[in-house]
């Protein structure tokens, strides 16, 4: 599970910022993060994954709104992430094996949800700008103690998604920058199975 959770981090370099909204203020630039997931239905890029231990990997990510996503891992790893509509699929090349988990019980039912309002289930706590990037972080209402998400944007010439960070309950932080992001892309559906690279009884 905590694999599956380290995989759905955004990469926000955290600079010196200066917060623009408290946590107590209605934030205005909520309502265009909706808009902008609203308006998000497929989209592709490459991407950088930094991990707790400094580690970096690069691969592709693939997403397709509601409830689907891809992280395919470039060579020489065989890792990749899956997720259906209902359950993330997490594969591990060099053990052989995978994990799952409903996606409601991930940080990723966040962006992959059909209607993402930032409010009920879901708090903005800070919104802040620093490093050219709109930064926005979100935690579950009924248990912000257990993780956050916050997600970095550009906001010219539009708002984009641009990298994203997950946060755990220890504090290990997981970075992922996305690059030549490209939105209303056709997909194979076939990107979001979960195809086991290795069935059992063959090698």
């Amino acid at each position: 599970m905590k694999q599956i959770f380290i995989l759905f981090a955004f990469l926000v370099v955290f600079c010196t910022v200066n917060p623009i909204y408290a946590q107590q203020k209605p934030a205005p630039i909520v309502p265009k993060i909706e808009a902008y997931f609203a308006g998000l239905n497929t989209a592709e890029a490459d991407f950088k994954q930094t991990s707790p231990d400094g580690s970096q990997s690069t691969g592709k990510f693939y997403l397709y709104r509601p409830g689907k996503l891809r992280f395919q891992y470039d060579k020489p790893l065989t890792d990749f992430v899956v997720a259906d509509g209902l359950f993330i699929y997490f594969y591990d090349g060099q053990l052989k094996q995978q994990t799952n988990a409903p996606i409601s019980q991930t940080l990723a039912d966040f962006i992959l949800r059909k209607n993402l309002k930032l409010n009920g289930d879901l708090k903005v706590t800070k919104t802040t700008r620093g490093g050219g990037l709109l930064q926005v972080t979100i935690v579950q209402t009924s248990d912000p103690l257990s993780g956050s998400l916050t997600l970095g944007f550009t906001e010219s010439p539009s708002l984009s998604l641009k990298k994203w960070r997950v946060t755990d309950a220890t504090g290990s932080i997981t970075e992922i920058e996305l690059f030549n992001l490209k939105r209303g892309v056709k997909l194979d559906k076939k990107l979001f199975r979960y195809l086991d690279p290795n069935p059992r009884g063959f090698n």
